[in-house]
């Protein structure tokens, strides 16, 4: 096992298997030395866990929860293409969508669950850029949706 997955492995923490796309697309792409990743939605055990617009029907903690899901589902994505999460350089970036009611502007305090997640387990080679969007709806009514750039 490589050093990201003991890290999530301490930290309770399980890829989820890869969640077939809902259309005709990919969940993550190899090109040159990075892995780009479909946008994720925080599925686990096959069901989405956390639904609604943040600032209405999600708390900012809920989100969080959220956007950690999101990750997992990314980096699972990752390690599909490449096999293992050890042949991860470093997170390049990270593109984080947050269902948001209309005066919702915590986008960043959600997001950084995701950031917070991959500093965990990839150490400095997890410290990224990053954008955090509010968005007025996200595909299945998600609160949350992550994108990965990764170097390979």
């Amino acid at each position: 096992m490589s050093a990201p997955e003991e890290r999530l492995a301490e930290l309770g923490l399980e890829l989820p298997p890869v969640a077939p796309p809902a259309g005709d697309y990919v969940p993550a792409v190899v090109s040159g030395s990075f892995v780009y990743t479909s946008g994720q939605v925080p599925f686990v055990d096959g069901e989405l866990a956390v639904s609604g617009k943040l600032g209405i029907d999600v708390d900012i903690d809920e989100g969080r929860q959220g956007a950690r899901a999101c990750t997992l589902n990314a980096l699972a994505a990752v390690k599909s293409v490449v096999g293992d999460l050890g042949k991860v350089k470093r997170v390049v970036k990270v593109v984080g969508f947050v269902n948001s009611a209309p005066d919702f502007s915590s986008q960043p305090q959600v997001m950084n669950a995701a950031s917070e997640l991959l500093g965990q387990v990839f150490g400095d080679a997890g410290k990224h850029a990053r954008s955090a969007i509010g968005v007025a709806a996200l595909p299945l009514n998600a609160s949350v949706e992550v994108e990965l750039i990764v170097e390979v």
